[in-house]
């Protein structure tokens, strides 16, 4: 399976958010991608979104847009998230939704890990302000014509909670999604290090759609979108612009990574951890 992921520098912009996701999309397309991954944030990065009018039900027309694109292209999208209304008035969900090449939505992860953290500058960011925290661990089954693969979803700063991973893996994930706006201080020190990490730990294709360069004021993104194979190895790494990059994902690599190092079958399950 061909897989695309599209790295944006998204803004307060929700219109020209949504143009740029459908000309990237139909990039991947051309590349031969049956899949394309966006970042977290893709539809809106800003400071606002109530005012804005990026916070919208999952029946809005954010969502109902990529189910469009995705039926109009026949390929498999993953919006790696957007504001979702909840019961609160003032906060959304950080909801990833994955539609099928139909246009059908197949599941929504809401993000567990709220990132809430003080820079060295004694700049903050507290993700807590605008978002309510998920409860649910989520994976689904992406088929294709060789393959029904098992997709555990995560986003950004749920990468630093390996616990999550585990479980995903446990469920039988084969792939996970990480897609992500991490910033440019924590992603210069660590992004590619959690990435291979969780790639290794759980022998499982990674798939970190990433948002890159400046979006308002002072809130700039890392980049370098990276998709992982199950040994560790980098398969693709998108330079500092928006861009499309793939990658070829072979479920025989995985199956021969996880005869040759059982990791999952030599856990301690007799301990109290």
């Amino acid at each position: 399976m061909i897989v695309a992921l599209a790295q944006l520098c998204s803004t307060p912009q929700l219109d020209k958010n949504m143009e740029r996701i459908a000309t990237l999309a139909r990039q991947a397309k051309e590349r031969g991608a049956q899949w394309v991954l966006f970042p977290e944030c893709a539809p809106y990065l800003g400071p606002n979104a109530l005012d804005d009018g990026a916070l919208q039900p999952r029946e809005g027309e954010i969502v109902t847009t990529i189910q469009a694109l995705a039926k109009e292209l026949s390929m498999h999208i993953t919006l790696g998230s957007y504001h979702e209304q909840s019961s609160h008035p003032q906060k959304a969900f950080n909801t990833q939704v994955h539609i099928d090449a139909e246009g059908q939505i197949i599941t929504a992860y809401q993000k567990l890990h709220l990132f809430d953290v003080t820079f060295a500058d004694g700049s903050a960011l507290r993700e807590s302000d605008s978002y309510v925290a998920g409860n649910e661990v989520v994976t689904h089954t992406l088929n294709t014509e060789h393959h029904h693969w098992v997709v555990g979803s995560s986003i950004c700063y749920d990468l630093r909670f390996p616990y999550l991973y585990q479980k995903l893996v446990q469920r039988g994930a084969e792939i996970i999604t990480a897609p992500s706006a991490f910033t440019l201080e924590t992603g210069r020190e660590h992004w590619h290090a959690l990435l291979r990490a969780r790639a290794i730990e759980t022998q499982s294709y990674v798939l970190a759609p990433n948002q890159w360069g400046n979006h308002f004021g002072p809130r700039h993104s890392y980049g370098q979108s990276a998709i992982y194979d199950p040994w560790g190895r980098l398969l693709a790494c998108a330079p500092d612009k928006e861009c499309v990059i793939t990658a070829e994902l072979d479920i025989s690599l995985l199956q021969r990574v996880r005869q040759r190092l059982p990791c999952q079958q030599h856990k301690r399950t007799d301990m109290e951890w």
